[in-house]
């Protein structure tokens, strides 16, 4: 009961405005489990995992680096892992456990997710018995190839590693992975769900623990770009994110997400008319890009430019009227806002 008690809490706090499949959404609550072992000194290793398959989950290799017999648990149950495929690089492990009784996820695609599309992320953070649930929007897609790894401020926190992220029709669409830190709050990364069909044709794990860095533990300067601007974002080191930008968007200048963090710096550094020019360069790479319009639209207000605000509001309101509405509160927001 205290298991239903918590994911209503969650429904209930989902914002109205966005469509979302309550049933699907409280089975997928009930397809993440707790992935558990003891490590060499009696601790207890654990993370988060998502029923993909039956007698079949999906979780995060770094979660099995100090337990050489975890289990799959939910409350007091436990179910011995039998059998392990490692993408150790991609910190993705599919695991095998019998007689599991969890009904297998829906499975989504990170392929089809859009920048400010609301997502949930479900999972043990921090331990917790029950799965915790968290809302956020999609901040960034880079290619993963296939699907796109998904950056969003669905929050996750120790012992979610591994957990799931979900659109709101209860579609997994990532595995919760990574994250950055820093006094402007944490980046979060999910991995793609198509990366779990691949998968598949790995070899059996012949003996635990697992050994091997992830791609998230590389050398800083040998990271994907969108990894190494996520460090000085979260840090409000504009002039280091300056510098990670510059190189991105030389290396791929048709990037619409090099550019905006180009924009970003520059933005946050006071330079208004570079970081419009680079808005605009980074829009036309992806035109119904909600976050850099909006970025475009506030520019705009504050310089007073009222053709341009004009514009933003038609091009937001064609996309959803929804978001032309909002823009349109804002620019029309008193000083005491």
């Amino acid at each position: 009961m205290r298991l239903v008690l918590l994911f209503c809490t969650f429904i209930l706090g989902v914002t109205p405005s966005y469509a979302y499949d309550k049933q699907a959404l409280i089975e997928s609550y009930f397809s993440v489990v707790m992935i558990r072992g003891f490590n060499e000194t009696g601790g207890l290793a654990y993370g988060s995992g998502v029923v993909v398959a039956p007698n079949e989950v999906i979780t995060n290799c770094h979660i099995l680096r100090t337990t050489k017999e975890p289990w799959v648990a939910r409350g007091q149950d436990s179910y011995p892992i039998t059998t392990v495929r490692a993408d150790t690089w991609n910190d993705l492990c599919l695991v095998t456990a019998e007689n599991l009784p969890f009904k297998p996820v829906k499975i989504g695609k990170s392929s089809t997710l859009q920048r400010g599309q609301e997502v949930a992320g479900i999972g043990h953070s921090s331990g917790s018995p029950a799965p915790l649930t968290s809302t956020g929007n999609v901040h960034g897609l880079y290619a993963g190839n296939p699907g796109n790894v998904i950056r969003t401020n669905a929050k996750f926190l120790l012992g979610a590693s591994g957990s799931g992220l979900f659109d709101l029709d209860g579609r997994l669409v990532g595995i919760n992975t990574f994250k950055t830190a820093g006094r402007g709050g944490s980046i979060h990364f999910a991995l793609p769900v198509e990366w779990i069909a691949t998968m598949r044709d790995l070899p059996y794990l012949e003996k635990l623990p697992i050994a091997g860095k992830a791609l998230w533990e590389e050398d800083e300067d040998k990271k994907p770009f969108y990894m190494q601007a996520a460090v000085p974002e979260s840090r409000y080191d504009w002039p280091a994110l300056e510098q990670v930008a510059e190189k991105w968007t030389k290396a791929e200048p048709e990037s619409p997400e090099a550019w905006l963090a180009l924009a970003v710096s520059q933005e946050k550094m006071d330079k208004p008319a570079l970081a419009n020019e680079y808005y605009q360069k980074s829009l036309s790479f992806d035109t119904g890009n909600i976050d850099v319009l909006f970025k475009i639209g506030n520019l705009a207000k504050k310089r007073g430019d009222q053709t341009e605000m004009d514009r933003i509001y038609r091009k937001l309101s064609s996309i959803d009227q929804e978001y032309g509405d909002q823009y349109k509160a804002h620019i029309e927001c008193i000083q005491a806002c």
